[in-house]
């Protein structure tokens, strides 16, 4: 006897169901009850709407489905083992699952491909890493841009490669985040009507009922940020979530979201509509009572009915494979006709950057009153953007201040009016800004935000997930210390550069002149898989001398010898980054006068000099050399590491104030005389 339409798809929904609860409840922990209630809301979507290819799971122009909500992780794993997914192994398609029946079994266990929270680049069919709440929001929205960018600046008559769009399901939890109001903010002036939320409307989080602490009307509070709102009144309405979705689909002014209200824990006899359903397994016997509410043998586990994977290939699977066919064949076609342009869309999917982008360097002459580095920065990055068409970017309302606005012809400022545009206006946004920019690095583009140091801060979670992904998110910021000067301890960075440097995988930047800070955009480009944090001084600094001191390619090794003592053996090293890094020579010259000789180390990144061979380590800073000073206009936390034990910090221990910058320094010691005098005691003399 066949089974019917809507009994396989209540088997479907009823198996994503039942391998979410089995898989929290082997694990002992996890969260079922949301992955319990959005299982009709995520079949619905996946089946009917999604455009996607589970035998080609990174095609160009796939729509991307985000899990906001990345405490319910069961759901994703299960929808992309039911799909058939494949893995992807060394950027190629493989005849594996990207999750298997065992990796269901092994959740959040060691080495699975299902860990607590979806990784992206752990399990493939991840486009993101969730977690913190309202990052995949941010992460979306950048996502939707990446697609409305792309289109228009490759497709052509006849050849509509890239209208991929972008679903992104979210949570109460989600929607409490400033991140995610933020993101939708930007998203509803940017009218990204590619852009779909789907809001669980559960009214439960982890201590309760939402109304401890949410109340507000989401609906109104979405129409007032320009977004199109449409609701489902029942989560199980299958019916009326393809309606829902259609009416997303038809839109073309405004982002949509869709506000479904859903019972968490879904069929739990005690433990539906409850908190007991969301952070804690349900427990075998209400496991065995909850498949006995859905007609589900109750003692089988990880159950998978034949039928389930079968529907999913006959819907999705057929689906994204005559969409992903398609695509190549109209790409053979492109390439044919605009060969440069598929040339660039090749180099951007296997995250490669165009032949000679690096050749001519932007070089800066010897001037003793010299620049600020957010001056020559901008003019560097200006200099590599010719060369690499998809790097673009732009600043949280700073952008005459960070110098990132992007200058030369056919750039403009991306808007509704021009999704071509490489400029982006932010606006007062930093943490969507840095979500945003991981989504559009996430999509094959080379974006950088930027905002000053001390606002690090508002968006170091997005900037430490872009360090888990392996992204090549570039965040660029100035006014990095208390060189800041009358903005006073409120605008002055003084801890942040320790803290960025405490993340793993980011590269922390902070070059000590013109030419340095032309390598330290190099040093951020040519790495491909992890983020660049750039660091650069409101402030003017002089430019050194390349014909007397060393070559500013020595910022790509991370430290290097700046200018060396006479003879080449050092009685004293003297170690800065930055502004500081001048201090430093002014230091070596006046202890030269004194017969004292020293070197000056340049340090501008700690993560590249400690991948060094160890003989380039040493030759900078040989063991034997124990007297150290460093200077740096910040904390000495992360210093202490080369200063052998027993150097001098001439740096800060407290906030700075409100003055001209020079009568800072000189306030609070950080002076080139400070530096030698530490350097004279270290030495006795």
């Amino acid at each position: 006897m066949s089974i019917t339409a809507n009994d396989l798809s209540q088997l479907a929904i009823n198996t994503i169901r039942t391998l979410s609860m089995d898989g929290v409840e082997a694990a002992g922990c996890g969260h079922p009850g949301t992955p319990m209630a959005l299982a009709p809301v995520t079949y619905q979507l996946w089946t009917e709407v999604l455009n996607y290819d589970p035998a080609s799971p990174h095609w160009p122009n796939r729509d991307r489905y985000v899990l906001s909500c990345g405490h319910a992780s069961m759901l994703i794993y299960s929808m992309l083992h039911l799909a058939g997914v494949r893995k992807i192994k060394d950027g190629e398609v493989t005849d594996e699952p990207a999750v298997s029946l065992e990796d269901l079994r092994q959740f959040r266990q060691f080495g699975s491909a299902t860990p607590g929270h979806p990784e992206h680049g752990h399990t493939t069919g991840v486009e993101t890493t969730t977690g913190p709440l309202g990052q995949g929001c941010g992460n979306s929205v950048g996502m939707a841009i990446a697609s409305k960018w792309l289109g228009a600046r490759y497709n052509k008559p006849g050849f509509e490669l890239f209208n991929f769009k972008v679903y992104n399901q979210c949570s109460d939890g989600d929607l409490m985040e400033g991140v995610a109001n933020e993101a939708a903010s930007l998203a509803g002036h940017l009218k990204l009507d590619n852009l779909c939320w789907i809001y669980d409307d559960n009214s439960i989080t982890i201590e309760g009922k939402t109304n401890l602490a949410f109340s507000e009307d989401v609906a109104t509070r979405f129409k007032g940020l320009g977004w199109n709102v449409i609701r489902v009144t029942d989560g199980n309405d299958l019916k009326s979530l393809g309606k829902a979705y259609d009416a997303f689909t038809k839109c073309q002014d405004a982002p949509t979201i869709i506000i479904v209200k859903t019972i968490i824990g879904f069929g739990s006899p005690n433990k539906a509509n409850t908190s007991k359903a969301h952070g804690e397994a349900l427990g075998a016997d209400e496991v065995k009572l909850t498949k006995a509410a859905y007609g589900w043998p109750e003692n089988e586990k990880f159950r998978v009915p034949a039928e389930v994977p079968e529907h999913f290939q006959n819907t999705l699977g057929e689906r994204g494979r005559d969409a992903s066919e398609a695509w190549e064949s109209l790409f053979a076609k492109y390439t044919a006709a605009h060969p440069e342009l598929a040339k660039q869309i090749n180099e951007m999917q296997r995250n490669e950057l165009p032949t000679g982008w690096d050749k001519e360097l932007v070089t800066f002459p010897a001037d003793a009153k010299g620049n600020a580095t957010r001056n020559t920065g901008g003019k560097a990055l200006n200099a590599f953007a010719k060369s690499i068409p998809w790097l673009l970017g732009g600043s949280a309302d700073l952008a005459p201040s960070t110098k990132t606005l992007l200058e030369f012809d056919g750039t403009g400022s991306f808007s509704p009016e021009d999704f071509g545009g490489r400029n982006f206006h932010f606006g007062i946004r930093e943490h969507a800004m840095a979500a945003a920019v991981n989504g559009m690095t996430l999509s094959g583009l080379r974006a950088y935000g930027a905002t000053f140091f001390v606002f690090s801060d508002y968006l170091r979670p997005s900037m430490r997930l872009a360090a888990i992904m392996n992204l090549p998110s570039i965040f660029v910021f100035t006014h990095d210390s208390i060189g800041v000067g009358e903005d006073g301890p409120t605008h002055q960075s003084v801890e942040q550069l320790a803290a960025a440097r405490a993340i793993p995988n980011l590269l922390v930047l902070r070059p000590g002149d013109a030419n340095e800070a032309v390598y330290a955009w190099k040093a951020a480009l040519q790495h491909n898989n992890r983020p660049s944090a750039i660091v650069l001084t409101r402030q003017n600094m002089p430019t050194f001398d390349r014909t007397k001191y060393a070559s500013a390619a020595g910022v790509l090794k991370g430290g290097y010898i700046l200018s060396d003592a006479p003879g080449g053996k050092p009685d004293v090293i003297l170690m800065g980054t930055g502004s500081e890094l001048s201090l430093a020579v002014a230091a070596q010259e006046e202890l030269v006068k004194s017969g004292i000789k020293a070197r000056v180390v340049s340090l501008p990144c700690f993560e590249l000099f400690d991948e060094q061979p160890q003989s380039h380590q040493e030759e900078v800073l040989p063991p034997s050399v124990t007297a150290r000073v460093a200077v740096e206009a910040g904390v000495r936390q992360g210093w202490d590491r080369y200063l052998a034990g027993r150097g001098a910090f001439v740096g800060m221990n407290g906030f700075g104030m409100s003055a001209p910058f020079e009568q800072i320094y000189k306030a609070v010691g950080i002076t080139s005389e400070k530096v030698a005098a530490e350097a004279k005691r270290l030495l006795g003399k």
